[in-house]
Order: structure tokens, then sequence, then C-alpha cells
């Protein structure tokens, strides 16, 4: 079989529980390859920091774990992207902790688009879920893919979200991808792999365990260029997403929402340890705008996408309708139909290819 040689040796290091991610990326560092560490004679692990009961099942791994591995990969649109592989996220590479394979269904190719994560409450308001579904859709619009965890409430109003824009959505899960956990979100995560991809770093077979998912949400933020938190409680998995979003260098955004809210008290949170306060979609496209410009112009597949491609049409549309004299936002609004924040949106990445620029008065004006 085609696909075992080429991941046997990945596969027998990923069913070994004791080797963490740490440890195999330090292994791989010494070793070179998976081959390499899996053929290493015992004496050689053992100087490596290996304890004999790691090397184990190197040594001898359970086979009908790895059969139920390379059946699940024979199947049409399964992947094992490596740290190795040239696709294999180069945000996610930076952190300390990379996962050294991701397991993943769908279209491959979803991970080469810019993420942007949106993460919240189990148990939203009414008014968190459609602020989650709308951020997502206008966010997905502007060029970026969601990332999410397909969680009830707000991570699963985020991937909505995106699917409502024809864009490209990231679910990543804290089990094995043979099951859908939750077992009511299996129709999304199917319309999710036709356009995007299901994401775990966790082997088939692996029961969703509360331990798994806080592993889960570091993989979300490493993924993503920011984070979004929409509703969270003081203590909620939420908040360890932002936390490992600050660790690994990435921008934290918050919803701000009323003291009496208790879903509103991990936002004002964050928002006093200087997560940005976010009120329209236009404030994150603003602070992340040299990021929406590479995402538009660097030839991802976000950029390749039919959608995107509508959206970049439309934004010439609306310069075509600003003229040569200054404009107001008030008055493109009016004449285009668009809402405030499409065309904010639109006015900073028309802005960040260099063909219009910002006066006094909230007006802009094309260069010539």
């Amino acid at each position: 079989m085609e696909i075992e040689s080429r991941h046997r040796e990945w596969l027998i290091l990923i069913q070994a529980k004791q080797l963490g991610p740490v440890s195999c990326l330090k292994l791989l560092d010494l070793f070179d390859t998976p081959q390499n560490i899996v053929t290493a004679p015992v004496e050689d692990l053992l100087l490596a920091g290996l304890s004999r009961s790691t090397i184990e099942p190197i040594k001898h791994p359970d086979e009908s774990t790895l059969q139920t591995c390379l059946e699940w990969l024979d199947k049409p649109h399964h992947h094992l992207i490596t740290c190795f592989d040239p696709d294999y996220p180069a945000l996610l590479k930076t952190i300390h902790d990379a996962p050294p394979v991701l397991f993943a269904a769908g279209y491959r190719a979803a991970l080469t688009a810019v993420q942007f994560a949106i993460v919240g409450s189990r148990n939203p308001t009414g008014s968190g879920r459609s602020i989650a579904q709308e951020f997502a859709c206008e966010l997905s619009n502007t060029g970026f893919s969601i990332c999410s965890g397909l969680a009830l409430g707000i991570d699963y109003h985020s991937h909505l979200g995106a699917l409502d824009a024809s864009g490209i959505t990231v679910a990543v899960l804290g089990n094995g991808l043979e099951k859908i956990y939750p077992a009511r979100h299996k129709k999304v995560a199917e319309q999710i792999m036709e356009r995007g991809l299901l994401v775990s770093e966790f082997p088939p077979g692996t029961k969703p365990v509360p331990g798994n998912f806080p592993r889960r949400n570091r993989i979300i933020s490493g993924l993503s260029t920011g984070v979004l938190v929409v509703e969270a409680a003081r203590r909620s998995g939420s908040l360890i997403t932002a936390r490992y979003a600050l660790e690994q260098g990435r921008d934290v955004f918050a919803i701000p929402g009323s003291i009496h809210n208790p879903l509103a008290r991990g936002t004002n949170y964050l928002i006093k340890q200087g997560a940005k306060l976010v009120e329209t979609v236009a404030d994150i496209v603003e602070e992340l705008g040299t990021t929406v410009s590479w995402a538009l112009h660097s030839g991802s597949m976000a950029n390749n996408s039919p959608k995107h491609s509508d959206k970049l049409e439309d934004e010439y549309e609306l310069l075509d309708a600003m003229g040569f004299d200054e404009i107001g936002v008030d008055e493109l609004v009016k004449s285009s139909g668009l809402t405030a924040d499409a065309v904010s949106s639109m006015l900073l990445i028309l802005e960040l290819q260099g063909l219009v620029e910002p006066r006094h008065g909230g007006r802009y004006c094309r260069r010539a």
C-alpha cells in the first residue's frame, strides 16, 4: 500500500502516547527523519532523553491502531500532513509545540488560505450567535478563511457565517476525524469539507475527552493571524484560546458587552488585559491590514476562489462609483446600497492597493 510506505513511521511516532509534540520535534531535530527515529538503536533513543516506557511503543507499535489510521487515510480526501510537507501551515510551524502531523479531511489546499479564528461560548445569547455569524461572513468576504472548533454555540455559527459567504472555513477537532463531535454538527462538517477542511492532531479512534480540547485550542490560535472572542464566561475554553494566541504572538480581539451579562465577563476581561475592542469588522481589517493585502494578492487559494474574485469585482465597482472627487462613506453607502461596514472594508483594501487615499473628515479620493 503506497500510503503505508509513506506514512507508517509517522504513525508509529504519533501512536506512542508518551511522546508529546515537543519531544517528537526534538527527536526530529536530532535524527532528521521519522524513519531514523523508528530504526535507531534503543541506546541512542535513551541518550536522546526518552524513557524505556516511551521507547517501547516505538519499537513495538500497536498494529491494530496503525491499521485503523491507514484504512482511514486510504479513503478519498483524507490526508496526513506532516511538518515536513510544503503545505504544512507556516504560522502553525512557528509555535513551540506544533503538532508533528495533522490529520485532515476535505480540501487540503484550504490550509494555504490566511486563517482568522472566531471562538466563544457554547451557550451564547441570540445576539452572540448573530454577531459571530455576521462577522464570519464579512471576514470571509474580505479574504480570510474562518477557523474555529466546530463546538456548539459561537464556533458553529462562525462556520455557518463562512459557509453563508461561500467562503473557506477550517474546523479543528479534539478527537479523531472518523467521527464528528458533536454528532449534531455532522451536516455542517460535510459542508465544510466541500470548500474547507476538518483538522485534528489526534489519530482516528481518539475519543473527545476533556483533556484534548486545550490542545485543540492551541492549534486554532496557532493556525490563525488573529483570534476574535465573541462571548465568553470569565473561566472558559475561549479564554484559553486567547491565552495561547497571546503566547504565540497573535492579535486578540474581543466584543465588549454589558456588565450584567455573565457571557461578557470574559470578553471585557480580555479588553482590560489589552485585547483590541471590536465593534465592526473594519476594526479587525484595519488592524490586520497588511495581512489582508497579502491574503488578497499573494496567490493564496483564497485569492483563487470564485467568491473571492466576485468580491474584488465589487471593490472595483465601488472604485468606479467614487469618481475623481472627494467622497464620504455615507455617500458611498447610499449610492452602492452596501452596508457601512462593507464600504469601509472595501475602502481599506483599495487603500492598501494604493488606489484610494483618505482625506480629512472621513472622506476618500481616488489616487491619480
